[in-house]
């Protein structure tokens, strides 16, 4: 199996987890929204495969390239 590292796209802060450790997602699919100058934008996952780890929290300031989670593929 192969690591995918998700990293954020925009600078803000966690909005909502779209997604658990554990979880099977599809490429695509949300992982985590962020709100970033008042308005929320989705991290998606850029493979299929199992989120590993969410490396966020809901409310926390993130920045442009951050990893945010990890996704076996």
């Amino acid at each position: 199996m192969a690591t995918c590292e998700v990293a954020s796209s925009v600078t803000g802060v966690v909005f909502e987890l779209a997604a658990r450790a554990g979880e099977a997602v599809v490429q695509g699919q949300s992982i985590v929204i962020v709100e970033s100058m008042k308005m929320e934008i989705a991290i998606v996952a850029p493979s299929a495969g199992q989120v590993s780890a969410i490396m966020v929290e809901v409310g926390q300031p993130i920045d442009e390239g951050q990893i945010i989670a990890v996704i076996q593929t």
